[in-house]
């Protein structure tokens, strides 16, 4: 069977994958979640949920600088990667041996069809097109009025400053929640500063634990420069994982500073 990835790039599989390295967290966890924990035999170091997992399977280095000898001696007969977060170079290499399948997420839309893909090429269709359907019947009940036509900043780096602006997938979520994404005007993940944000007048300064792990102790330091109590820490994972975490997400937004 043939299957085209969200890159356009066509593999094709003889039979269900018996061997398969995930290079993505939040597809580790989905693949995991799907009932493929005895076809699994590669992840990454990043690749922290669930614990068995990270715990039992072996892990092949990092998202960005992937250990392609430790993948070879794993005998995969499928890779399942990303984009965004795996070098190009490095899958290029992959794809000259295995059959690498590609995720190219932007928004919740994309992430779903993910899912559904995935699902339709491990074997998985039902259990991932329920994941999919319980998902979108999840996001469309996302309604927290201490969240809707709020202004935020959202911000991902600390030195220099970086924030999540439009086409990203974390730009998805905060739509999703009815916040307005102050740096929707830019594109990916801009590089700012803080008189920029001031400019902007926040209502809300969002510092996510990661991939830098903004924590309580940037509260402060970013509060002295705007107003008391606009400055909050949000979970990263829910707002930049899009496997079966995502289930997750609506609950949280819907709980978010309540």
């Amino acid at each position: 069977m043939q299957y085209t990835d969200q890159t356009g790039y066509t593999i094709q599989l003889k039979t269900l994958p018996k061997r398969i390295v995930s290079l993505v967290p939040s597809q580790s966890e989905l693949l995991w979640d799907l009932g493929l924990e005895n076809e699994l035999v590669g992840i990454t170091k990043f690749c922290i949920h669930p614990k068995e997992m990270f715990e039992r399977i072996e892990r092949v280095g990092g998202t960005k600088q992937l250990n392609l000898e430790k993948i070879r001696s794993l005998k995969p007969d499928l890779i399942i990667g990303n984009k965004e977060e795996n070098d190009k170079t490095q899958i290029e290499e992959l794809r000259k041996e295995f059959n690498v399948w590609m995720s190219d997420i932007y928004t919740i839309d994309d992430a779903l069809r993910m899912i559904e893909s995935i699902g339709e090429l491990s074997g998985k269709k039902s259990e991932a097109a329920t994941l999919s359907d319980q998902t979108q019947k999840k996001f469309s009940l996302v309604n927290n009025t201490h969240l809707k036509n709020k202004k935020v900043v959202y911000l991902m780096w600390y030195n220099p400053l970086m924030a999540a602006a439009s086409n990203t997938f974390i730009h998805s979520i905060i739509n999703s929640a009815g916040m307005i994404n102050l740096f929707a005007e830019k594109e990916r993940y801009p590089v700012t500063d803080v008189q920029e944000i001031k400019s902007l007048n926040p209502d809300l300064i969002l510092l996510s634990t990661e991939p830098f792990p903004f924590s309580d102790k940037h509260i402060s330091e970013f509060e002295d420069l705007f107003v008391k109590g606009r400055v909050k820490i949000v979970d990263g994972e829910m707002f930049s994982w899009y496997g079966s975490r995502l289930l997750k997400v609506p609950d949280y937004l819907n709980q978010l500073f309540v």
